[in-house]
Order: structure tokens, then sequence, then C-alpha cells
């Protein structure tokens, strides 16, 4: 324990001086995630590393999955992105994208099968130390130091210290936001039609009022769509579940309670339920939301969905709305603070799998991803000329209905070498910095909960979660029938053992501060 305390307070340093960042807003340098370290621009070094002696390196075919919706022009981009990184790492790409629905059952398959894939795309809130104990990803120290430079170079280094388990990295963080919050993003156009006043919006309640006009107006239209969480999503509650959003026991990010409960112990837990669950019986959610396996961006394409619960940071509206082939019809409203844990540095990563044939030019993939523009919006945004035509760094689709438009950049390397969409602020990059300020540190920052001695209980939970999780947040079920269900079977599968766990830790690291 002296070792993992010496670690923990080491860590809590790199990231305290994050939390000063995040709430002074600093310029320049590397100071906060959202300066993308020297402005998330490629060095030298790390293009050098990435690329260099290409054409002594054997033909290798790299496999990329990471989780949204496939593209119709997928083969297209495959190609493009081939004789690009044909010359700067003799390597080709198989874009493997697993939709938002599917991800969960499909990648634990994946895992369990050890079928061969390179890199993968993993988070905190969707098992990433969980399969870190299962063995699925590499531990990455020599690869980054050798193939890596330009990721350390560009990329703050608080989300790589902030990612690590027992001190190893197994996943690259996404150069991206580092603050976090929750809201809804809303069709503008249909607001305005309707003459909905969402300026009065400022709690969920407030959403009643507006989802009522909605239903009755548009009686095709889903007044709000899900496939999870709601109102009782963890960015929306605010909990942080220190280190892996799928593994019980949290506190509130935005409070200094130090104590490890059960998320369905939680007041702000239960009222969100019962919000969820009123918005369902008045029919302002979708009937399949416990089911469904269609995305919310598949749904907006469909032009029956108003609105959506998402985590929010400056242009998630305009991201969205591209992608769907809304743009400029999307709007967005915060309903949350905005707070800041370990977890928001581990929000969005890629690993490296323990079946690549080929981890160095994995690495070497990954490290082009954060620090080759060309490369970076080729694989987010597809082919200029073809799918976006581009005036400076500001881009304008070429159709209404895009055929390659993933909406997913915020998992896929650098995003500030991303360029931006016309329907966007321009200075999109700017506004990422301005968000972080001011953020609620969370009393867990810096801490990463290691579940090795209770993974036994740890799998036993999760067939308990997938079971009742998904129809109590959505409102699908009688809260006061099924609720008590869930927590005893969350107790009888271990939780108390679990929750235990992760407090006698969690007290370590804070007496070691």
């Amino acid at each position: 324990m002296k070792h993992a305390n010496q670690r923990a307070f080491m860590l809590l340093a790199v990231l305290a001086a994050v939390a000063l960042a995040v709430a002074a807003c600093g310029g320049g340098g590397k100071s906060g995630g959202s300066s993308g370290g020297n402005g998330g621009e490629p060095s030298e070094s790390g293009s050098k590393a990435s690329s260099s002696a290409a054409s002594d390196l054997k033909p290798y075919q790299l496999k990329l999955v990471y989780e949204g919706p496939p593209q119709a022009d997928e083969a297209k981009v495959e190609e493009a992105l081939n004789k690009l990184l044909t010359e700067k790492i003799n390597a080709t790409i198989d874009i493997a994208p697993i939709d938002w629905g599917a991800w969960d059952d499909k990648m634990n398959l994946l895992i369990a099968s050890r079928e061969p894939a390179d890199v993968l795309f993993t988070a905190q809130w969707n098992g990433y130390a969980k399969n870190v104990a299962k063995g699925a990803y590499l531990e990455l120290g020599s690869l980054l130091d050798q193939y890596g430079q330009g990721i350390k170079d560009s990329l703050d280094p608080a989300f790589l210290e902030g990612s690590k388990i027992k001190g190893k990295n197994y996943g690259i963080p996404t150069n991206k936001e580092l603050a976090s919050a929750g809201g809804i993003v809303y069709r503008k156009d249909i607001a305005d039609e309707l003459g909905l006043d969402m300026s009065k919006v400022k709690t969920i309640e407030d959403l009643d009022a507006i989802y009522k006009v909605v239903k009755e107006k548009k009686p095709d239209m889903i007044p709000l769509y899900t496939t999870g969480g709601v109102f009782a999503a963890h960015y929306f509650v605010e909990f942080d579940f220190l280190g892996d959003g799928t593994i019980p026991g949290a506190i509130l990010k935005s409070k200094d309670d130090t104590t490890v409960k059960m998320a369905e112990e939680f007041d702000e837990y239960k009222h969100a339920l019962k919000v969820a669950r009123d918005y369902f019986q008045k029919g302002y959610i979708n009937k399949d939301a416990a089911t469904t396996q269609l995305s919310s961006q598949d749904a907006y394409k469909a032009g029956n969905v108003f609105s959506t619960v998402e985590p929010m940071k400056p242009g998630k509206a305009d991201e969205i709305a591209n992608a769907a082939g809304l743009g400029g019809k999307l709007a967005q409203i915060t309903l949350t603070g905005k707070t800041v844990a370990t977890s928001e540095t581990a929000g969005a990563m890629l690993a490296i799998s323990s079946t690549s044939k080929d981890p160095a030019r994995a690495m070497m993939f990954i490290n082009l991803l954060h620090t080759d523009k060309e490369i970076n919006n080729l694989l987010n945004f597809g082919i200029e000329g073809v799918h976006y035509t581009l005036n400076g760094d500001i881009m304008t689709p070429t159709a209404a209905t895009p055929q390659y438009s993933p909406g997913v950049a915020w998992e896929l390397g650098n995003q500030f070498l991303n360029h931006v969409w016309n329907t966007e602020a321009p200075d999109k990059w700017e506004q990422f910095k301005a968000f972080n300020s001011g953020a609620k540190s969370s009393p867990g920052l810096g801490f990463v909960f290691d579940g090795e001695p209770v993974k036994a209980e740890v799998g036993a939970l999760a067939n308990v979660i997938k079971q009742y999780q998904k129809p109590l947040e959505t409102g699908s079920v009688d809260i006061d029938k099924v609720l008590p269900e869930y927590v005893a079977a969350l107790k009888a599968a271990g939780v108390d053992k679990v929750i235990a766990e992760k407090q006698k830790q969690f007290d370590a690291f804070l007496a070691a501060k």
C-alpha cells in the first residue's frame, strides 16, 4: 500500500496542477487539456518518430475498432487513408466501427473470442478497467516512449497520468475538453416553428412544458429520444465512479463528501429516475428506449426526434447536426454545473489490443492521429472535395445527406487538429479553453480504483447491471417495484464488498494527499 500511496500522491500532484489550470483557464504551454499541450499541433519529433524508416517496415494491415455508426463511403476513405499510411508507416487500414447500441455485446465478444484487432476505442464509462483486468489491452509504456513521442509532445501530461491503472497506461486519451457537464440537444427549427421559449429551460422539470407542446402539435415526433441513462447518466447526476463508470460505488463530483455509496442510494439519482419515469408514462420518451440499438444520431437523421440528453461541451449540437445531416438545425442547453474528475482524463481513449500482431505499428498509427492533420481529418470527416470542401480550416459538406460523417472525432486522436464545420463557431477550440474555466474539481481527482481484489464480484455485478439499469434509467419500468429488486440483486452479487474495497482504497488515497 505504501507504493500505491506514493503513486497516488504523485498522480494527485499532476492532476492538481490541471485543476488549477481548469479553474484559471490558463493559456499557452501545456496548461490544461483544452490547450492541447502545444496547441495540439504536431511536433516535428512526433511526425518523424511515427513515420521514420517506413520503407524498412513490412506491409501490415491495421484493424481499427471504434464505437460509432458504419458509413456508406467507408471503403473510399480506407483507400485514401491507405495511400497516406503506406507512405508514412507502410500500413493499410480496416476501419471497423460498431454501432452504439451493439457496442457492449460485440466488444465483449471480440475480447472473449480473442479476435485479432489492433486499435480499440475504450473509456472509463464502458469497461476500461474491467477490460484491462481481462488482459484485453497491452500495457503501453515502452511503445509510447518509442513510437509515441508526438502524443507526449501534444497531449497534456495529466491525461496520460490520470488514465493510468496501477501506474501503467493501457490507453491513449483523446486530446479534447477536460471539463464535464450535462444537458440537452434539441431541434431549434422545430422549437421556433412551435413558438417554444427554450431560454426558460433551466432544470429537467422545465422540459415537461416543452415536451407537452411537442407531443400535442407534432404527434409523430419523439420529444426525448434515448438509448440509455437519460437524466441518471453519470455526467448529468455528476457522479464520480472513481476510475471506471461500470463498477458500482460513486461520490458526487460537485460536493465534498468522500463517502462512497451505491448510485442508487443518492437522492439525486432517485430524483432523476422519477422524472424519467414521469416523462416515459406521458409518452415523451421513445417506448423502446431500454432495448433499441438505433443511435441518437441515426434517430435524428430519421427526422422524428426533437431532443436528446447529451454530455455537454462547446459545439456539441453542431457536431451532432453535421453528422446527422441537420447542419444549423440543432441547439443545446447546459443544465448542470461544470466538473472535472479523473474519469474525464479517461473519457475517450484508444487502446492496443493484446491480439495485435504488430503493436508497434498500432502505436505509430495512434501517434499519427495525434500529430498528422491530414490523416486525422481524413479519418474523422472523409475526403476533401468528395465529402466536404475546405476554405482555410472551415469545412462545408458537399451533400445534404453525408455519405461519410461518423461524428466521433472525440474518440479519435487529437481534436485540436480537426477542421471546423461551416455551421460551427470558427473559434470552437478557443471556446473549449473557456469551457474548462471554473470547473469544480471532484474530491476524487487523481484516484483510480483497482478492481483486482474484487474482480469476481465486479463480473457478477455486470450481469445484474445489464438486466436492470437501462429499464430503470429510461423510465421504462415501475421504480417503486423494480428499484428495490435491483438493489437486492446488486447486494446478492457482492456490491457491498466492492463498495468497501473502493472506500478503503479511496481513504488511503485521501490520507496520502
